[in-house]
């Protein structure tokens, strides 16, 4: 029988998605936690330093996390 993907995995699809466009780039994430709908990313590589990775991060990773995977309300960066 088919096993339901978890928060977790579904998650990890919209990340790896999103991902060439990270990598275009120069930069990464990386799925930390997921917990009671807040994702917790890192971000990696030129992504870690930039000056708008907060708009990557509410704009862009959030916006398609929240759209795409039930029972996500935010996205928070872990250093």
């Amino acid at each position: 029988m088919y096993e339901e993907a978890t928060i977790t995995d579904q998650v990890q699809v919209v990340l790896d998605k999103l991902r060439p466009f990270l990598l275009r780039d120069g930069g990464d994430c990386e799925l930390v936690d997921v917990d009671e709908g807040i994702v917790k990313l890192r971000l990696l590589g030129a992504c870690g330093t930039c000056p708008s990775s907060t708009i990557t991060l509410k704009a862009g990773i959030e916006r398609a996390l929240v759209e795409e995977v039930p029972g996500i309300v935010e996205v928070e960066q872990v250093f």
